[in-house]
């Protein structure tokens, strides 16, 4: 995040919808950290946090799932190169963390904001948040993009509700707009 969000897989991690066996990753169960959920940004840079870490670093996935709506969806957009065809995968937090953890662990996967832009109205909010994946053992940038984050306010606290995310790639730059400005 989210993240991926994050977006975790969709290209950086050979993709989500992969055929081999996944293990299945054991969530702990966490208080949410109140600092995490306090405010927007704070639960977007959470979720980013949450998922990324050096070679042999574990993730945070109970703290991950803290920030998450239980009926969270996560859905990767990817364009095949071949056919030109848009393809989505949509998941759940469990799916995410069984299919993207042991390569994350393995090979370190960072992923961090570049800059991003915030929608609200009353207690429901979008967030547009441009993003690079770094994988450790190369040390080279995987992959940028953009998440989109639909949240809601409860009264106490905020929760992402889903993450969709699109890949930068020929004809479809970041745009200016969520890009650091230097």
């Amino acid at each position: 995040m989210v993240l991926s969000a994050a977006a975790l897989a969709a290209g950086a991690l050979g993709g989500i919808a992969q055929t081999k066996q996944k293990e299945h990753v054991q969530i702990p169960t966490v208080a949410a950290r109140p600092e995490d959920v306090s405010s927007i940004e704070a639960i977007v840079h959470a979720s980013y946090e949450t998922i990324s870490g050096g070679v042999g670093v574990p993730r945070q996935w109970g703290r991950d799932q803290t920030l998450f709506d239980p009926h969270v969806r996560f859905v990767a957009i990817a364009v095949d190169p071949v056919s030109k065809e848009t393809k989505t995968d949509s998941f759940s937090e469990q799916e995410l963390a069984d299919d993207t953890n042991a390569e994350s662990v393995r090979d370190g996967f960072v992923e961090h904001e570049l800059g991003h832009s915030i929608q609200r109205f009353g207690n429901v909010a979008t967030v547009l948040s441009s993003y690079e994946i770094k994988i450790s053992a190369t040390g080279k940038a995987a992959a940028r993009g953009v998440n989109i984050f639909q949240l809601y306010f409860d009264g106490k606290r905020w929760w992402i509700l889903s993450v969709v995310w699109d890949e930068e790639r020929p004809g479809n730059p970041i745009p200016a707009e969520l890009l650091p400005k230097n």
